[in-house]
Protein backbone atom coordinates (compact mmCIF):
# COMPACT_ATOMS: atom_id res chain seq x y z
CA UNK A 1 0.00 0.00 0.00
CA UNK A 2 1.49 3.32 -0.82
CA UNK A 3 1.18 5.79 2.05
CA UNK A 4 1.76 9.50 1.59
CA UNK A 5 5.00 11.40 2.26
CA UNK A 6 5.55 13.51 5.60
CA UNK A 7 8.44 16.08 6.06
CA UNK A 8 9.32 15.93 10.01
CA UNK A 9 11.40 19.12 11.07
CA UNK A 10 12.79 19.01 14.61
CA UNK A 11 14.04 21.63 16.59
CA UNK A 12 14.40 20.44 19.72
CA UNK A 13 12.75 21.18 23.14
CA UNK A 14 10.96 18.89 25.33
CA UNK A 15 9.70 16.07 22.95
CA UNK A 16 13.51 15.45 22.03
CA UNK A 17 15.33 16.07 25.59
CA UNK A 18 17.34 13.54 27.68
CA UNK A 19 19.03 13.30 31.17
CA UNK A 20 22.75 12.48 32.00
CA UNK A 21 21.38 12.01 35.23
CA UNK A 22 20.44 8.89 37.22
CA UNK A 23 17.21 10.83 38.47
CA UNK A 24 16.05 11.51 35.11
CA UNK A 25 16.07 15.54 35.93
CA UNK A 26 17.99 18.31 33.94
CA UNK A 27 16.58 16.92 30.35
CA UNK A 28 18.26 19.17 27.45
CA UNK A 29 17.32 18.82 23.85
CA UNK A 30 20.04 15.77 22.20
CA UNK A 31 17.76 13.95 20.36
CA UNK A 32 17.67 13.79 16.23
CA UNK A 33 14.82 13.57 14.43
CA UNK A 34 15.68 10.53 12.81
CA UNK A 35 15.42 9.43 16.59
CA UNK A 36 11.95 10.88 17.72
CA UNK A 37 10.52 9.50 14.54
CA UNK A 38 12.15 5.87 15.46
CA UNK A 39 10.34 5.56 18.30
CA UNK A 40 6.37 6.13 17.46
CA UNK A 41 5.31 2.55 16.82
CA UNK A 42 2.75 2.41 13.96
CA UNK A 43 4.40 5.38 12.40
CA UNK A 44 5.48 3.89 9.04
CA UNK A 45 1.55 2.62 8.25
CA UNK A 46 0.23 6.19 8.44
CA UNK A 47 2.96 7.62 6.09
CA UNK A 48 6.46 7.96 4.85
CA UNK A 49 8.31 10.05 6.71
CA UNK A 50 11.35 12.26 5.47
CA UNK A 51 12.87 13.41 8.64
CA UNK A 52 15.41 16.05 8.91
CA UNK A 53 17.28 18.13 11.89
CA UNK A 54 16.92 21.74 12.03
CA UNK A 55 18.60 22.56 15.31
CA UNK A 56 18.47 21.18 18.97
CA UNK A 57 17.14 24.03 21.23
CA UNK A 58 15.00 24.52 24.13
CA UNK A 59 12.16 26.33 23.52
CA UNK A 60 13.13 29.91 24.91
CA UNK A 61 16.01 30.01 22.63
CA UNK A 62 14.00 29.96 19.67
CA UNK A 63 13.60 33.52 17.28
CA UNK A 64 11.93 34.64 14.50
CA UNK A 65 14.85 34.46 11.81
CA UNK A 66 14.78 30.83 12.89
CA UNK A 67 11.51 30.16 12.36
CA UNK A 68 11.50 31.89 8.95
CA UNK A 69 14.45 29.53 7.94
CA UNK A 70 12.07 26.49 9.28
CA UNK A 71 9.31 27.69 7.06
CA UNK A 72 11.66 28.08 3.86
CA UNK A 73 12.33 24.29 4.62
CA UNK A 74 8.67 23.65 4.73
CA UNK A 75 8.01 25.33 1.90
CA UNK A 76 10.88 23.37 -0.10
CA UNK A 77 9.44 20.15 1.32
CA UNK A 78 6.18 20.69 -0.07
CA UNK A 79 7.80 21.80 -3.37
CA UNK A 80 9.74 18.26 -3.15
CA UNK A 81 6.80 16.30 -2.95
CA UNK A 82 5.87 16.08 0.43
CA UNK A 83 1.67 16.09 1.11
CA UNK A 84 2.46 17.45 4.25
CA UNK A 85 4.74 18.67 7.29
CA UNK A 86 5.57 18.37 10.74
CA UNK A 87 7.50 20.74 12.80
CA UNK A 88 8.19 19.51 16.33
CA UNK A 89 9.82 21.83 18.97
CA UNK A 90 9.45 22.94 22.57
CA UNK A 91 6.35 24.03 24.16
CA UNK A 92 7.43 27.26 25.66
CA UNK A 93 7.05 29.31 22.46
CA UNK A 94 5.12 26.87 20.27
CA UNK A 95 2.07 29.03 20.02
CA UNK A 96 3.93 31.75 18.67
CA UNK A 97 6.16 29.94 16.09
CA UNK A 98 3.12 28.03 14.89
CA UNK A 99 1.47 31.61 14.07
CA UNK A 100 4.54 33.33 12.71
CA UNK A 101 4.50 29.99 10.58
CA UNK A 102 0.81 30.87 9.65
CA UNK A 103 1.71 34.51 8.84
CA UNK A 104 3.51 33.06 5.77
CA UNK A 105 2.81 29.71 4.97
CA UNK A 106 1.36 29.83 1.66
CA UNK A 107 0.79 26.48 0.38
CA UNK A 108 -2.35 24.53 0.74
CA UNK A 109 -0.50 21.06 2.18
CA UNK A 110 -0.65 20.96 5.85
CA UNK A 111 1.86 22.55 8.21
CA UNK A 112 1.37 20.83 11.62
CA UNK A 113 3.29 22.01 14.84
CA UNK A 114 3.84 19.79 18.08
CA UNK A 115 5.94 18.93 21.01
CA UNK A 116 5.37 17.21 24.41
CA UNK A 117 5.14 18.10 28.05
CA UNK A 118 7.07 15.16 29.18
CA UNK A 119 10.57 14.27 27.68
CA UNK A 120 10.87 10.62 26.19
CA UNK A 121 12.46 9.10 29.17
CA UNK A 122 9.83 10.11 31.66
CA UNK A 123 6.81 8.04 32.74
CA UNK A 124 3.98 8.35 30.69
CA UNK A 125 5.95 10.50 27.78
CA UNK A 126 3.44 12.27 25.37
CA UNK A 127 6.00 12.74 22.66
CA UNK A 128 5.52 9.74 20.26
CA UNK A 129 1.32 9.76 20.97
CA UNK A 130 1.55 14.07 19.86
CA UNK A 131 3.80 13.41 16.39
CA UNK A 132 2.12 10.49 15.71
CA UNK A 133 -1.53 12.45 16.03
CA UNK A 134 0.76 15.55 14.26
CA UNK A 135 1.44 13.19 10.68
CA UNK A 136 -2.06 11.93 10.69
CA UNK A 137 -3.08 15.62 10.52
CA UNK A 138 -0.11 16.27 8.14
CA UNK A 139 -1.11 13.33 5.97
CA UNK A 140 -5.07 13.70 6.11
CA UNK A 141 -6.68 15.24 2.99
CA UNK A 142 -9.11 17.37 5.38
CA UNK A 143 -6.13 19.41 6.85
CA UNK A 144 -5.50 20.83 3.36
CA UNK A 145 -6.36 24.63 2.92
CA UNK A 146 -6.43 25.16 6.52
CA UNK A 147 -2.85 26.76 6.98
CA UNK A 148 -0.76 26.22 9.86
CA UNK A 149 -1.98 23.72 12.56
CA UNK A 150 -1.15 22.56 15.80
CA UNK A 151 -1.49 18.90 17.10
CA UNK A 152 -1.77 17.72 20.77
CA UNK A 153 -3.33 15.61 23.18
CA UNK A 154 -5.65 14.29 19.94
CA UNK A 155 -7.12 17.54 19.26
CA UNK A 156 -6.48 20.22 16.37
CA UNK A 157 -6.02 23.42 17.08
CA UNK A 158 -5.65 26.37 14.50
CA UNK A 159 -2.43 28.92 14.99
CA UNK A 160 -4.04 32.12 15.24
CA UNK A 161 -5.80 31.00 18.28
CA UNK A 162 -3.98 28.21 20.12
CA UNK A 163 -2.36 29.12 23.41
CA UNK A 164 -0.57 27.27 25.95
CA UNK A 165 -2.31 27.45 28.96
CA UNK A 166 -0.82 25.52 31.47
CA UNK A 167 2.98 25.47 32.58
CA UNK A 168 3.18 21.37 33.51
CA UNK A 169 -0.16 19.56 31.76
CA UNK A 170 0.05 16.80 29.06
CA UNK A 171 -3.02 18.58 28.38
CA UNK A 172 -2.07 22.45 28.01
CA UNK A 173 -2.57 23.39 24.47
CA UNK A 174 -6.14 24.96 24.27
CA UNK A 175 -8.14 27.35 22.26
CA UNK A 176 -9.61 29.43 25.03
CA UNK A 177 -12.21 31.58 22.86
CA UNK A 178 -13.27 29.56 20.02
CA UNK A 179 -12.28 25.90 20.74
CA UNK A 180 -10.13 23.14 18.65
CA UNK A 181 -11.43 22.42 15.54
CA UNK A 182 -10.81 18.78 15.12
CA UNK A 183 -9.82 15.81 17.06
CA UNK A 184 -7.70 12.76 16.01
CA UNK A 185 -10.49 9.74 16.95
CA UNK A 186 -9.52 6.18 16.27
CA UNK A 187 -6.50 6.93 13.76
CA UNK A 188 -8.95 9.39 11.44
CA UNK A 189 -8.57 13.13 11.82
CA UNK A 190 -11.86 14.93 12.08
CA UNK A 191 -13.09 18.16 11.40
CA UNK A 192 -16.05 20.24 12.74
CA UNK A 193 -15.55 23.51 10.73
CA UNK A 194 -14.83 23.83 7.16
CA UNK A 195 -11.33 24.71 5.61
CA UNK A 196 -11.09 28.59 5.57
CA UNK A 197 -8.21 30.78 6.41
CA UNK A 198 -6.96 34.06 6.34
CA UNK A 199 -4.79 34.85 2.88
CA UNK A 200 -0.92 34.83 4.17
CA UNK A 201 1.50 37.74 4.04
CA UNK A 202 4.12 37.76 1.30
CA UNK A 203 7.56 37.17 2.18
CA UNK A 204 9.57 39.03 0.05
CA UNK A 205 13.30 38.07 -0.73
CA UNK A 206 15.40 39.73 2.06
CA UNK A 207 12.56 39.43 4.62
CA UNK A 208 14.11 36.34 6.26
CA UNK A 209 17.20 37.90 7.27
CA UNK A 210 15.17 40.71 8.59
CA UNK A 211 14.70 41.05 12.26
CA UNK A 212 12.59 44.17 13.31
CA UNK A 213 12.46 45.42 17.13
CA UNK A 214 8.94 44.95 18.30
CA UNK A 215 8.83 44.91 22.35
CA UNK A 216 5.93 43.73 24.42
CA UNK A 217 4.87 45.23 27.50
CA UNK A 218 2.35 44.04 29.89
CA UNK A 219 0.78 47.25 32.24
CA UNK A 220 0.17 46.51 35.82
CA UNK A 221 -1.67 48.54 38.94
CA UNK A 222 0.00 52.01 39.20
CA UNK A 223 1.58 51.89 35.90
CA UNK A 224 2.25 55.76 34.91
CA UNK A 225 3.98 54.99 31.40
CA UNK A 226 7.39 55.25 32.85
CA UNK A 227 8.59 52.36 30.73
CA UNK A 228 6.84 53.39 27.95
CA UNK A 229 8.25 56.60 27.63
CA UNK A 230 11.94 55.59 28.13
CA UNK A 231 11.73 53.57 24.86
CA UNK A 232 13.10 55.47 21.87
CA UNK A 233 11.43 55.33 18.71
CA UNK A 234 14.36 55.29 16.84
CA UNK A 235 15.09 52.20 18.77
CA UNK A 236 12.30 49.77 17.92
CA UNK A 237 9.71 49.44 14.95
CA UNK A 238 6.52 49.07 17.35
CA UNK A 239 5.32 48.40 20.42
CA UNK A 240 2.70 45.99 21.74
CA UNK A 241 0.76 46.45 25.14
CA UNK A 242 -0.94 44.31 26.69
CA UNK A 243 -3.74 45.99 28.66
CA UNK A 244 -6.25 45.42 31.29
CA UNK A 245 -9.39 43.87 30.58
CA UNK A 246 -10.42 45.49 26.75
CA UNK A 247 -7.24 46.73 26.49
CA UNK A 248 -7.52 49.25 28.93
CA UNK A 249 -4.95 51.25 30.46
CA UNK A 250 -4.00 54.44 33.28
CA UNK A 251 -4.45 57.70 31.85
CA UNK A 252 -0.70 58.02 32.36
CA UNK A 253 -0.18 55.14 30.34
CA UNK A 254 -2.34 56.54 27.76
CA UNK A 255 -0.59 60.20 27.58
CA UNK A 256 2.58 57.77 26.89
CA UNK A 257 1.36 55.66 24.51
CA UNK A 258 0.21 58.51 22.52
CA UNK A 259 3.47 60.35 22.39
CA UNK A 260 5.00 57.02 21.01
CA UNK A 261 2.36 56.43 18.82
CA UNK A 262 3.07 59.63 16.95
CA UNK A 263 6.26 57.97 15.63
CA UNK A 264 5.95 54.08 15.72
CA UNK A 265 2.97 52.00 15.06
CA UNK A 266 1.41 51.06 19.11
CA UNK A 267 -0.95 48.08 19.20
CA UNK A 268 -3.20 47.44 22.19
CA UNK A 269 -4.64 43.93 23.04
CA UNK A 270 -6.19 42.19 26.35
CA UNK A 271 -3.71 40.80 28.45
CA UNK A 272 -7.06 38.49 29.96
CA UNK A 273 -6.10 35.61 28.01
CA UNK A 274 -9.60 35.82 26.53
CA UNK A 275 -11.87 37.71 24.80
CA UNK A 276 -11.39 40.98 22.13
CA UNK A 277 -9.91 44.63 23.04
CA UNK A 278 -12.71 46.69 23.46
CA UNK A 279 -14.02 49.29 20.68
CA UNK A 280 -16.18 51.56 21.34
CA UNK A 281 -17.65 50.80 25.09
CA UNK A 282 -15.74 52.99 27.26
CA UNK A 283 -14.37 56.66 26.40
CA UNK A 284 -12.27 57.61 29.53
CA UNK A 285 -8.48 58.48 29.59
CA UNK A 286 -6.77 55.19 28.91
CA UNK A 287 -10.04 53.32 27.36
CA UNK A 288 -9.90 51.51 24.23
CA UNK A 289 -11.74 54.40 22.51
CA UNK A 290 -8.85 56.89 23.98
CA UNK A 291 -5.98 54.81 22.46
CA UNK A 292 -7.25 54.83 19.41
CA UNK A 293 -8.42 58.46 19.18
CA UNK A 294 -3.92 59.21 20.47
CA UNK A 295 -3.41 56.84 17.39
CA UNK A 296 -3.21 53.16 19.01
CA UNK A 297 -4.56 50.17 17.22
CA UNK A 298 -6.55 47.45 18.87
CA UNK A 299 -5.41 43.63 18.54
CA UNK A 300 -8.68 42.52 18.26
CA UNK A 301 -8.76 38.78 19.55
CA UNK A 302 -5.35 38.29 18.51
CA UNK A 303 -3.58 37.42 22.03
CA UNK A 304 -0.48 39.91 22.71
CA UNK A 305 2.28 37.47 22.25
CA UNK A 306 0.60 37.07 18.74
CA UNK A 307 -0.26 40.59 18.08
CA UNK A 308 3.31 41.34 18.51
CA UNK A 309 4.01 38.41 15.76
CA UNK A 310 1.96 40.57 13.35
CA UNK A 311 3.28 43.54 14.02
CA UNK A 312 6.99 42.21 13.59
CA UNK A 313 5.72 40.82 10.10
CA UNK A 314 4.35 43.77 9.09
CA UNK A 315 7.60 45.63 10.18
CA UNK A 316 9.91 43.22 8.30
CA UNK A 317 10.03 45.54 5.04
CA UNK A 318 10.18 48.52 6.71
CA UNK A 319 8.41 51.70 8.62
CA UNK A 320 4.78 50.63 8.31
CA UNK A 321 1.85 53.54 7.82
CA UNK A 322 -0.96 53.41 10.80
CA UNK A 323 -3.86 53.13 8.69
CA UNK A 324 -1.97 49.89 7.17
CA UNK A 325 -0.91 48.75 10.45
CA UNK A 326 -5.21 48.94 11.34
CA UNK A 327 -6.29 47.34 8.28
CA UNK A 328 -4.16 43.93 8.86
CA UNK A 329 -5.30 43.91 12.63
CA UNK A 330 -8.85 44.30 11.65
CA UNK A 331 -8.61 41.68 8.99
CA UNK A 332 -6.46 39.37 11.23
CA UNK A 333 -7.88 40.01 14.72
CA UNK A 334 -11.25 38.79 14.31
CA UNK A 335 -12.59 35.46 13.83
Amino acid sequence: MTTPTVAVGALGGTIASTSSSADGSEVVPTLTAELLVAAVPGLDEVATVRAETLARLPSPSLDEPTILRTLQWAQAAVDEGATGVVVTQGTDTLEEAAYLLDLFWDRPEPLVVTGAMRSPEAAGADGPANLLTAVRCAAAEGSRERGVLVAFDDEVHQARWVAKTDSMSTSAFRSPVFGPIGRCVEAEVVYGVPADRIPPLKLLPGHAGGDPRVPLLATYLGDDGFIVDSIRADDVDGLVVAGFGAGHVSASMAEAIGRLARQVPVVFASRTGSGPTGRAMYGYPGSEIDLVARGAVGAGWLSPVKARLLLWALSLGGPVPRADVAAAFELRGRP
